[in-house]
């Protein structure tokens, strides 16, 4: 089934479907998707997104930081074979990589990737392991968006576990959007409150990245992270001091 069959298959109305292309623009395409999916729960977003949409083409990318336990319980629900990505960036805390694996075996994944720098870029950019105090921006570019870019060649989609809660720069995230790549991002998590989220950890019995007892919000490279104080975003721990929001992997290319 390719994806136009399978957006018409999703409409609401089979007696008055809406005009599908064969080759749909992609930002129509997850226009179409975001209206289609509009008040699913989770598991109706990525049971379609895997087995009808992008059956074989979609994988998950996972930072393993504080809340990432709940959208990896719910793939693992559907099918323990798509691949889970994981951006070593060769900065994180110790108890990001633990944290990691203690998942990975929980949910049984069987495809669980680590995805690496080029040992060229950083041998050329950052020989001496201190680009993250001079520059953030060309580190994450070199650690984070040029591998993702790499690794993500394959697949025609890629889920995340971004919510709209988590600071100003994702307040209007639909649960589907198009990049400049030509791929679709599956956002199942998107209207999730705080409180939802916590009520899943207690609810699925999942357990907490070792940090988040200590204040740690939102968890990424060690460098660049901080305990957040009360009163601020999921995400002012995260480059604290600095006008940087985003490692750049969302930034993208969004159209």
């Amino acid at each position: 089934m390719n994806l136009a069959t399978a957006l018409q298959d999703l409409q609401p109305d089979p007696a008055s479907p809406r005009s599908v292309s064969a080759e749909p623009d992609l930002r129509e395409t997850a226009r179409q998707l975001d209206l289609a999916f509009a008040g699913r729960p989770v598991e109706a977003v990525l049971e379609a997104a895997i087995t009808r949409l992008f059956p074989g083409k979609i994988a998950l990318l996972s930072s393993f930081g504080t809340e990432a336990a709940v959208v990896l319980h719910y793939l693992a629900q559907i099918d323990r074979s798509v691949p889970v990505l994981f951006l070593e960036t060769g900065k994180h805390f110790m108890e990001t990589l633990m944290y990691r694996d203690i998942l990975i075996d929980r949910f049984g994944f069987t495809d669980a990737r680590e995805i690496k720098p080029d040992p060229a870029d950083l041998a050329a950019q950052d020989p001496n392991g201190d680009l993250w105090s001079k520059n953030p921006d060309a580190c994450c570019h070199i650690r984070k968006v040029l591998p993702l870019e790499r690794a993500l060649k394959p697949f025609d989609a890629w889920i995340t576990g971004r919510k709209r809660f988590q600071a100003s720069s994702r307040a209007t995230i639909p649960l589907f959007e198009a990049s400049t790549d030509g791929k679709i991002k599956v956002n199942p998590l998107a209207h999730w409150t705080s409180e939802m989220v916590q009520d899943a950890f207690k609810r699925l019995k999942l357990p907490q990245h070792p940090l988040f007892d200590e204040g740690y919000a939102s968890i990424g490279c060690a460098p660049c992270t901080r305990r957040i104080e009360i009163g601020e975003d999921a995400r002012a721990g995260r480059w604290s001091g600095l006008d940087k929001t985003e490692c750049g992997i969302h930034l993208d290319f969004q159209i």
